[in-house]
């Protein structure tokens, strides 16, 4: 079965739900590898607009839904695996309650320093080439994924010191044996509307990656992004608003916070150079703009950021 538009109803964006996927939202988490199953934690309609720092791979075994992975798009019906790369834009509707299956996450830095899975990634290309990262998997095989998935997650349970090593190995089963069983699938069509609230989401996510003390973003408007888009701001708006709940300003300011955290807990740039980084010539309209949204000061968030990696270290 083929759904060739999305529906009307309105999606979270993933930073709105911290209970959608436990360990994601706090970035001195020690966990490498991790593995949940479907049943336990159950995704809801939810659009993960900006790059992460993990992979994905999803398998869903039962339920019904539409996700999307940049401009593709596929409605699920039967048991299907995805392969989702750190810097995808993805969004998944559920169009049914019934849910069953896992899903794999594993940090790019955890990939950098095991040449074997690296290299298996790069060789079978599930992540990049976007014709092969969504596979339709015949359900009389199923269960052999499902047994990896299981594997993984007793490995993950156990006490063992090599508990890493042996999610390692059942995840490269995985990509193999994907290969081996499944179907490659046609992704549907997918509306205008939605082309646009992505290529709003792909280019703030582009101005994003950017940013730098020594090249601070260049567009930080609803009405620079429109034009850029060719699109008028109002029509922009009103889109981000129908499939998002938020408005063009809102996607943004979030975005811009969620960077300035990481470079708050993750570099020692000077509070001067972060606030230029992201638009602020004047600390103070820096400082201002930090606090009225998290409720502390770049110098308190980062002071207690460094205290938590200390503690877990």
């Amino acid at each position: 079965m083929i759904r060739t538009t999305l529906d009307n109803k309105i999606i979270d964006t993933l930073r709105d739900i911290p209970d959608l996927i436990p360990v994601l939202h706090e970035y001195h988490d020690s966990w490498n590898i991790r593995v949940f199953t479907r049943e336990e934690y159950d995704c809801k309609n939810y659009l993960s607009p900006n790059r992460r720092d993990f992979y994905k791979v999803l398998f869903i075994t039962k339920g019904t839904g539409v996700m999307s992975i940049g401009l593709n798009t596929y409605y699920i019906s039967e048991p299907a695996i995805f392969f989702i790369h750190p810097n995808d834009i993805i969004s998944w509707k559920k169009t049914s309650e019934e849910r069953g299956g896992s899903y794999c996450l594993f940090k790019k830095s955890f990939t950098d320093n095991n040449p074997q899975l690296k290299a298996a990634i790069e060789k079978y290309d599930l992540f990049n080439d976007k014709s092969k990262n969504a596979i339709r998997i015949p359900a009389g095989k199923a269960g052999l994924l499902e047994n990896h998935f299981v594997k993984m997650q007793e490995a993950e349970a156990s006490a063992s010191k090599l508990k890493e090593d042996t999610m390692l190995v059942y995840l490269q089963l995985i990509l193999i044996n994907s290969l081996e069983i499944g179907d490659f699938s046609n992704p549907d069509n997918v509306t205008d509307e939605y082309k646009y609230v992505h290529n709003f989401f792909n280019l703030l996510e582009k101005e994003a990656s950017k940013i730098n003390y020594t090249a601070p973003i260049a567009m930080k408007t609803a009405k620079e992004f429109a034009t850029n888009l060719a699109v008028h701001p109002n029509h922009l708006n009103a889109l981000l608003k129908k499939h998002t709940g938020q408005n063009v300003s809102t996607h943004i300011r979030n975005r811009l916070l969620q960077e300035t955290k990481v470079l708050l807990a993750q570099t020692d740039w000077s509070l001067q150079d972060i606030g230029y980084s992201i638009g602020y010539t004047e600390q103070s309209n820096f400082n201002i703009f930090f606090k009225k949204n998290t409720g502390v000061t770049p110098a308190e968030f980062r002071k207690k950021a460094h205290l938590k990696a200390a503690e877990e270290n």
